[in-house]
């Protein structure tokens, strides 16, 4: 994707929801109740895990800021974090309707085991809106990155960093976690750019997604493959991407390959501007956020959320969900600053500590 098309994109997503939210108010809404009342909204809010800093560092934030703004300062977030245990996640659930929150928020560690808790939170009154990735069973809405072009876009990347040489060698594919539906989305997405235009040595499927995971399959495609042989290496995430160049590194690989990534972690931006990582793909936190409060907020409240979304997705379970996504934004070198730091995600002195300052001044990041 070109990024300027890529944040014109993100700029439109956003100024639509800025726009229907007026549509959400007046004294007194379709249901007879004054807007002090409706306003006093509680959302329950269930995320996933705190191992990848986005989630604590700007999901949390951004939709409590968004849903005080909708209710004018009278709704309250409800918060949980089920650091990667579907188990646990199902309770919180459960803990979330014995608190009578008017409005689920969830963040599925496991797409398919939440069905259930989700079909219970439905036959207690309780609306449920997907967030980032898509839960199984009969939720109201979804908010997400359009996760297939997130895969087009670092399969794209990847192709460019090989150039003529995408055939030289072998290329090693690390997916996501097969629990969590935007893996497979990304995983197609990547395959329908590269099948055919490079040769695959190893593909895995990234247990829990965890860097550590990532690194052991790393050091098994060395293995098996040889170090002199991988030419680039597809990662999923920037987590992930962190672990395959450590295996790299450990492997004795001193002229790395181009490895691909997600989520624009600090981390990964500050491997980037070191020459580690080719990519990542920047996914402005802050539309999807507002996505998922306002139409939290609408189904709380017993709005319509038509003028809202942006298309329909199916699910295994539930066809035609209402759904707002967004799209993301190939994050290289040449973009850190028109990325990530105007849009305010990271300053430079954050970016460029000690350990790449020398870096940072090459490309003008001062």
């Amino acid at each position: 994707m070109n990024a300027h098309l890529g944040r014109a994109a993100v700029a439109v997503a956003a100024s639509a929801v800025t726009l229907s939210l007026a549509a959400c108010g007046g004294a007194e809404g379709n249901d007879g109740r004054g807007a002090a009342e409706r306003d006093a909204v509680r959302v329950g809010l269930l995320l996933p895990e705190n191992g990848t800093a986005r989630y604590e560092k700007f999901d949390k934030p951004l939709i409590e800021k968004e849903v005080s703004k909708l209710t004018r300062g009278r709704g309250e977030v409800v918060y949980a974090n089920a650091k990667q245990d579907a188990a646990l996640q199902n309770s919180q659930v459960d803990e979330m309707i014995t608190k009578k929150v008017h409005v689920l928020i969830i963040d599925a560690v496991d797409a398919k085991a939440i069905a259930g808790a989700v079909k219970k939170a439905k036959e207690a009154g309780i609306p449920v809106v997907a967030y980032d990735r898509l839960a199984e069973g009969p939720i109201d809405a979804y908010t997400s990155f359009d996760n297939e072009d997130v895969g087009k876009v670092q399969g794209k990347a990847l192709l460019e960093a090989l150039g003529d040489k995408a055939k030289d060698g072998q290329i090693v594919m690390m997916n996501g976690s097969v629990t969590d539906p935007n893996a497979k989305l990304f995983k197609s997405g990547a395959h329908f750019v590269l099948d055919g235009k490079v040769n695959v040595g190893k593909e895995y499927d990234t247990v829990e997604w965890k860097p550590e995971n990532a690194n052991a399959n790393m050091a098994a495609a060395l293995s098996a493959l040889g170090k002199g042989k991988i030419v680039g290496v597809y990662s999923a995430n920037d987590g992930m991407a962190g672990g395959i160049i450590a295996a790299l590194k450990a492997a004795g690989v001193s002229a790395l390959p181009p490895v691909t990534g997600q989520d624009a972690e600090l981390a990964g931006v500050q491997r980037i501007v070191a020459g580690e990582q080719f990519m990542s793909v920047y996914k402005p936190y802050a539309p999807e956020a507002a996505a998922a409060a306002e139409m939290a907020v609408a189904l709380a409240q017993g709005e319509k959320i038509s003028g809202i979304i942006n298309q329909m997705v199916d699910s295994p379970t539930t066809k035609g969900v209402p759904s707002v996504l967004i799209p993301g934004v190939a994050l290289t070198k040449a973009n850190v600053k028109s990325t990530v730091v105007d849009d305010g995600v990271y300053t430079v002195a954050e970016i460029c500590t000690d350990k790449v300052r020398a870096a940072c001044e090459e490309i003008g990041l001062k």
